[in-house]
C-alpha cells in the first residue's frame, strides 16, 4: 500500500529553520573564502578549507532539519547512523573540491564550469545520501524527472554560489549572495522531496511507538550546528574578513588625500612634486616625512 507522506508535520517551522543554516553557511563559507583572496600573506588552504566545511555542514544541517517535518503517517521512521555521517563527509569533501578550484584557478570558464558541476553533484549525492539512510517498513520511490531538475538546481546554484565566493568582495553584496543561495539549496531539497513516494510493505500500527526522528536526528545536528557558531565565532573576530576590501579602499583613499594635502602645503614645492607623493601613497608606501622649516645646506 501507499504511504501518506507529509514533509511539513511541524509546518513552517522546519522550512524556516533549515532555510536560515543553509543561509548561516553560505554566508560563513563565502567570508572565508574571500578571506583567503584578499590578503596573500595568510593561510589560503585554511581558510578555504574553513569555507568549505562551513558551507558543506550548512547544507547538511539544512537537510536534517527540514527531514525532521518528513513524515509517513503509517510507519516509524528511523535513520542509520553510518550512512548519515557519510553524507556530512560527502557534503564536506565534495564542497571542498570546487572551493579549492575556483581558490586557485578563478572564476574562469573551465574551471567555475567543473567546480560548480563537481560540487553540484556532490550536494544531490549527499541529499540521496541521507535519504538511503531513512529506515521504515516499506521503500522509497521516486520520480525520475523531479530528481533530474533536483541535480540541475543543485548544480546551478553550486556554480552560483562559487562564482559569487571568488567574484564578490563587500560584506552586504555576501550577505545578500547567501541568503538567494539559502533559496537554492532549499529549493533543491524540496524538489527532491516532492519526487518521493513511500510504498508500505504491511501496516503495523506503530506509527509513532518509540524514538521520533526529533530524539534521533538532533543529536547529530548538535556537532555540525556548533561548527558553524564557532565559525561565526571567527568571523566576527577578524576584522579583514568581516570589511573585505571596502574598508581597505576606504583607507586607501584616506591615506591619497592626506598625502595630497601635505604636498600641497609644502613651501616652495614643486608642482610636480604633489602627484610624485600621492602616488607613494596610492601604493601603499612608506609616507614621505614633509616639514615646513627652511632648507639649511651644509658645506
Amino acid at each position: 500500500m501507499q504511504g501518506t507522506v507529509d514533509g511539513f508535520r511541524y509546518g513552517a517551522v522546519t522550512p524556516v529553520a533549515a532555510y536560515l543554516m543553509a543561509c548561516l553557511g553560505g554566508a560563513l563559507g563565502l567570508r572565508c573564502i574571500v578571506r583567503s583572496l584578499l590578503n596573500g600573506q595568510s593561510w589560503k588552504p585554511g581558510w578555504l578549507a574553513l569555507g568549505a566545511a562551513s558551507i558543506g555542514c550548512g547544507i547538511w544541517t539544512m537537510h536534517f532539519i527540514a527531514m525532521i517535518g518528513f513524515d509517513v503517517e503509517e510507519a516509524r521512521i528511523r535513520y542509520d547512523v553510518g550512512l548519515t555521517v557519510l553524507s556530512l563527509t560527502v557534503a564536506i569533501v565534495v564542497v571542498g573540491i570546487g572551493v579549492f578550484i575556483v581558490g586557485y584557478l578563478g572564476a574562469g570558464r573551465g574551471a567555475l564550469t567543473g567546480a560548480g558541476v563537481t560540487t553540484g553533484l556532490g550536494v544531490a549525492a549527499m541529499h540521496y545520501l541521507g535519504m538511503a539512510a531513512l529506515r521504515l517498513d516499506g521503500s522509497i520511490q521516486y520520480d525520475a524527472s523531479a530528481v533530474g531538475l533536483s541535480v540541475l538546481i543543485a548544480i546551478v546554484a553550486a556554480t552560483a554560489a562559487l562564482w559569487a565566493a571568488v567574484t564578490i568582495r563587500g560584506l552586504p553584496a555576501s550577505l545578500g549572495a547567501s541568503l538567494i543561495m539559502g533559496v537554492a539549496v532549499s529549493g533543491m531539497h524540496y524538489t527532491g522531496m516532492a519526487a518521493v513516494s513511500v510504498h508500505l510493505h504491511g501496516t503495523t500500527g506503530e506509527a509513532w511507538a518509540g524514538d521520533s526522528p526529533t530524539s534521533l536526528l538532533l543529536p547529530m545536528l548538535l556537532g555540525p550546528i556548533i561548527f558553524l557558531l564557532l565559525a561565526g565565532v571567527v568571523v566576527m573576530f577578524d576584522p579583514l574578513l568581516v570589511l573585505g576590501e571596502g574598508e581597505r579602499g576606504r583607507s586607501g583613499t584616506a591615506r591619497r588625500i592626506a598625502a595630497r594635502s601635505a604636498a600641497e602645503q609644502l613651501p616652495g614645492a614643486d608642482a610636480a612634486f604633489a602627484p610624485a607623493v600621492t602616488a607613494t601613497a596610492s601604493a601603499g608606501g612608506p609616507q614621505p616625512r614633509l616639514s615646513r622649516e627652511p632648507y639649511a645646506h651644509k658645506w
